[in-house]
């Protein structure tokens, strides 16, 4: 089975595909072709964007699931006469928060509150993390929120980006090697920010898939080295009392959200604070 997703937005369309998507995984039987149409700002935009729902219509032999951020009531009305099955997130939740507010809704395309405060402090998080990658600037370590570790290739940087771009965490990771790992030890720049560690730890199975395809039939790649590894980087958590989490079937943004929950991160503002583990 396969149907056709729109995600229509009048600006980036990432909310209509985010909340789209999180919809969507509950179907697992089904098959997505996911379609965006992004800044759909204005009727001419709007007659087109229509005209695409219905030849999908027409050409798959079902209507589209349109997955809508669309704002402007002109704009949407054009959009929803098309033959798709219409899901109005902005809609479907203005109205009651207007009635609630006692105040009229006033459409505003890509506005929201503090944007710019909120993009400052990210945008900082983020050149945080990228400056702290893969055992950077060790000495940048008493601004980090969160310093993650692990063996190469489990997770660590695509993690911390996503952490700083979405929450704006400054987060830094340091890869364990083979030293660290024989010796079960933690480098002297780590002993001093115990309370801010979090390990990453992965299957050896995955991990060996992982690292075959930037290395293949290297002994870095092997699987007796990916379980020699991943067996030394859990007793070192183990041994170090440093959280840690499993992470060969998830996602980075279930990643994020898990170490959000559990080195219970908060976010305040432009601070952040990091209790002990």
């Amino acid at each position: 089975m396969k149907r056709v997703i729109i995600y229509i937005s009048d600006s980036t369309g990432i909310t209509a595909e985010t909340v789209g998507h999180s919809l969507l995984t509950q179907f697992p039987a089904i098959e997505f072709e996911p379609v965006t149409l992004r800044f759909v700002d204005n009727e001419t935009k709007a007659h087109e964007a229509a005209a695409l729902i219905d030849f999908a219509a027409e050409k798959s032999g079902q209507r589209p699931i349109v997955f809508s951020t669309l704002v402007e009531p002109e704009i949407r009305r054009i959009v929803m006469g098309s033959n798709g099955l219409f899901m109005d997130f902005m809609n479907q939740f203005l109205q009651p928060l207007a009635d609630e507010f006692d105040q009229p809704v006033r459409p505003s395309v890509g506005h929201t509150h503090g944007q710019e405060q909120q993009y400052d402090a990210r945008m900082m998080a983020v050149n945080f993390a990228l400056d702290s990658d893969d055992g950077l600037r060790t000495q940048q370590y008493d601004k980090a929120d969160i310093i993650l570790t692990g063996v190469s290739r489990s997770g660590k940087t695509p993690t911390c980006v996503y952490l700083a771009l979405h929450y704006g965490i400054f987060a830094a990771n340091y890869p364990l090697v083979e030293e660290d790992l024989e010796k079960l030890h933690l480098p002297e720049h780590l002993k001093k920010h115990r309370q801010k560690l979090f390990g990453l730890t992965i299957s050896a199975e995955r991990l060996h898939r992982i690292r075959s395809e930037r290395r293949p039939d290297s002994d870095y790649a092997s699987l007796r080295q990916c379980q020699y590894e991943v067996r030394q980087v859990e007793a070192l958590f183990r041994q170090s009392q440093i959280g840690y989490l499993d992470v060969s079937t998830i996602s980075v943004e279930e990643i994020a959200t898990h170490i959000m929950a559990r080195a219970q991160l908060e976010q305040s503002g432009h601070e952040f604070t990091m209790p002990k583990l």
